[in-house]
């Protein structure tokens, strides 16, 4: 290995520790692109980069900021607080029935407006509700952690669901519909396994019956009507043209951003909701983390990592059955929960594209950086800013040593069920 590798691993680890640190408060995306500064002026990474980089980011990256964007309108407009009350209606005091409709919702929140939708909006709604029904601290936390889980192992199906899916899907150029052909029976398997060893956890936690104001009426959480009722509609359209960006040669990151601007002007007209607050709050600071932490990926892997990684994939993919798949899956998973997953796949992508025959190795790439951060709160930006929101607005504090074992237990039966799904897709498709 030279010197330049050595220099490009020390900046990617300082780089790292400055994003999940934050210190003084800095931006996840000025650290990021100051270590990427720092790798083209000691010449590990070029100015060619910036737009070879760019070029790959910038679809993913202005989609997931427009589906946030959405994301946080709805729920400003009451529109997941809604269908969460109604949901612990429809439980009639059982809690186990709840407990496992949150998981369907989380589910469903993932697939359609991302991970970080469900860990960051639905976490605090459905902790008002359960604190309102009288659940003390102890009985709200496997909901809280259910919640947290689902937000990533439900984030498979759709290209949107997770940046990680993004990323990936626009490096290998793969369409809205040919992902969710592969990827919607491992999520169906992803969500129906998480169901169940969630359940099987946490049962003895979980309160038989609660009680329910009957004061509290549904429509009491609707804050702006319009955007409630433009809701189930603009998101059945949005996921139409998502599914045709692909026959049509249309980025979807052009189908999202009208649509979040559509709902930014309504929600401005209305009056009811601080449409510039949710524009002020909106993840930007992702477009630059994006950009930077690429440029440092390529360098680290163009001094010599990628050789490394394509070396361990090319072993993998010798393996018989589904072991490829499999190895692979749980390999990137590693990476993920111990580097964090958007570096971790952006490795893995470069690595991926390096070998003769990757078959179905991308995918495997993507539901292991989506269920890895699950082993430790490293593993994710999401998981991180959902732990210290705990903490800081609802006085829980989860501790890293009960994350990483709960996570540890939870996850493995989940990503080997959900790699082997993958790999049965792989001799259909």
């Amino acid at each position: 290995m030279t010197l330049l590798f050595y220099l490009a691993l020390l900046i990617f680890a300082i780089t790292l520790v400055l994003v999940l640190k934050k210190p003084k408060n800095i931006g996840i995306g000025y650290s990021a692109l100051a270590g990427a500064v720092v790798t083209i002026i000691l010449g590990i990474s070029t100015l060619h980069d910036i737009i070879t980089v760019w070029d790959i980011v910038w679809n993913a990256t202005f989609t997931f900021i427009s589906v946030i964007i959405i994301s946080l309108i709805l729920d400003e407009a009451g529109f997941f607080e809604f269908i969460a009350y109604k949901m612990a209606l429809y439980s009639k005091g059982n809690g186990k029935k709840l407990f496992m409709l949150i998981i369907l919702l989380g589910s469903g929140i993932s697939a359609i407006f991302a991970n970080d939708g469900t860990a960051l909006i639905l976490t605090p709604i459905v902790y008002a509700i359960l604190y309102r029904s009288n659940f003390s601290k102890n009985r709200i936390l496997p909901f809280i952690m259910a919640t947290g889980f689902i937000a990533d192992t439900a984030s498979i199906p759709f290209i949107v669901s997770n940046l990680v899916n993004l990323v990936t899907a626009g490096y290998f150029h793969i369409t809205f519909s040919r992902y969710t052909e592969i990827m919607i029976i491992p999520d169906i398997v992803s969500v129906v396994s998480s169901l169940f060893v969630l359940y099987i956890y946490y049962r003895k936690n979980i309160r038989d019956d609660f009680h329910t104001d009957p004061a509290v009426k549904p429509s009491s959480f609707i804050k702006d009507r319009r955007i409630f009722l433009m809701a189930f509609p603009a998101t059945v359209l949005l996921m139409v043209l998502y599914f045709l960006s692909g026959f049509i040669g249309v980025p979807i990151s052009f189908i999202a951003m009208p649509f979040a601007l559509i709902f930014y002007i309504v929600a401005r007209l209305g009056g009811r909701i601080d449409a510039n607050h949710v524009i002020k709050i909106a993840p930007w600071q992702v477009v630059l983390f994006s950009l930077g932490m690429y440029i440092i990926v390529f360098g680290v892997s163009s001094n010599g990592l990628d050789s490394i990684y394509i070396v361990i994939l090319n072993y993998f993919s010798s393996l018989p059955g589904p072991f490829p798949i499999i190895t692979t899956g749980f390999f990137f998973a590693m990476n993920a929960a111990f580097m964090n997953n958007m570096p971790s796949v952006m490795i893995g992508d470069i690595a991926i594209s390096g070998i003769a025959h990757p078959g179905l190795l991308m995918y495997a790439n993507i539901i292991g950086n989506d269920i890895g951060p699950k082993f430790t709160p490293i593993g994710s930006l999401a998981t991180l800013l959902w732990l210290y929101t705990l903490e800081r607005k609802n006085s829980i504090k989860i501790s890293f040593s009960y994350y990483m074992k709960t996570g540890f237990i939870l996850a493995v039966p989940v990503l080997f069920f959900t790699l082997l799904s993958l790999y049965i897709m792989s001799l259909i498709v």
